[in-house]
């Protein structure tokens, strides 16, 4: 499925979402009388009052997801949750016809609610996976793609830095899932790493995109235990502190969901990676070398520190 095609749905629902809120909306403002006593809310004149304001409401989140953005739902989401909790009140008292009618209101605002729900959340996870998409391969299992960023601000100028991370080949010196990265042709190298388990996965990949000194972009080739992409950027620090170095890496990690949940556990879950290779990075270009305790040689894993215990005076 496109990234195209993954969003439209979303964007699709959303713009049903703003004419239900326009309808609403308007109805609201033009005849509150005529809403209260349809949904079987008192005619009281706190309630003719509140009817206009929920009314506005509508109207503000109208707007955007006429426009096609889901994210906008998330709006009527808390609207949703405020209307049926009055509703909720006003069924403890009311019966006869004026509580049928209120029941069946909350009934449809309950279905409404749903669709926001389900609309917010869709659009939160096609944001994620377009965000993937941009940077991997077309071929690659959509469903289990996992998107990670990190930062970190190393104190050396930005061509020093872009030049140290250029030279491939060395990348497994910060790297720690990283065996070897060697040439494997014109713009192109072949990866070994450390998968969870202490598997080993092998891949080809080629650089798509070079701006020396500013940013690197990456991918792998057809054929890889695991499909990737990443960029990696380089920006002069504010104040002329160094250079803020920005990665972010797109892949199709084996196990999906689940073997994310896993591989978090033994401490190498892709965001720990992430961060853990640039403090790494940050101190070979400050200091020369990696610093690390003789008890941890290869950095915190969550399987050595569950063994940790606190300090105490021996005996």
């Amino acid at each position: 499925m496109s990234s195209r095609s993954a969003s439209r749905g979303p964007r699709r629902t959303a713009r049903v979402l703003g004419l239900a809120s326009t309808g609403l909306g308007v109805a609201m403002l033009r005849d509150p009388k005529g809403v209260a006593r349809f949904s079987g809310v008192d005619d009281s004149a706190t309630a003719l009052s509140v009817i206009p304001l929920v009314g506005a409401r509508e109207l503000l989140h109208a707007g955007p997801l006429l426009a096609g953005r889901p994210g906008w739902a998330w709006t009527r989401v808390a609207g949703d949750a405020i209307d049926l909790t009055a509703m909720g009140v006003a069924l403890s008292s009311r019966g006869g016809e004026r509580g049928r009618r209120l029941r069946t209101a909350t009934a449809a605002v309950a279905g409404l609610a749903a669709l926001d729900l389900l609309t917010a959340a869709r659009s939160r996870r096609a944001g994620s996976r377009s965000a993937a998409r941009e940077l991997l391969p077309s071929s690659a299992p959509w469903k289990s793609a996992i998107d990670v960023s990190a930062a970190a601000t190393v104190n050396r100028p930005p061509q020093e830095v872009y030049a140290r991370w250029h030279d491939f080949s060395r990348l497994p010196e910060f790297m720690a899932h990283v065996r070897e990265v060697r040439p494997a042709g014109i713009g192109r190298w072949h990866w070994v790493a450390e998968a969870p388990g202490r598997r080993t996965v092998q891949w080809d990949a080629e650089v798509v995109e070079e701006s020396p000194g500013e940013r690197i972009r990456w991918r792998s080739l057809p054929g890889a235990d695991v499909e990737n992409a990443g960029v990696v950027e380089f920006r002069p620090a504010p104040g002329e502190q160094g250079t803020e170095v920005r990665v972010r890496l797109a892949y199709a990690q084996p196990g999906g969901k689940a073997g994310k949940a896993v591989a978090k556990l033994f401490g190498e879950a892709p965001d720990q990676q992430v961060r853990d290779d640039l403090a790494r990075f940050k101190q070979i270009l400050e200091t020369g070398q990696v610093v690390r305790s003789e008890g941890t040689p290869e950095g915190p894993l969550a399987r050595r520190m569950a063994k940790q215990q606190p300090a105490a005076p021996r005996s």
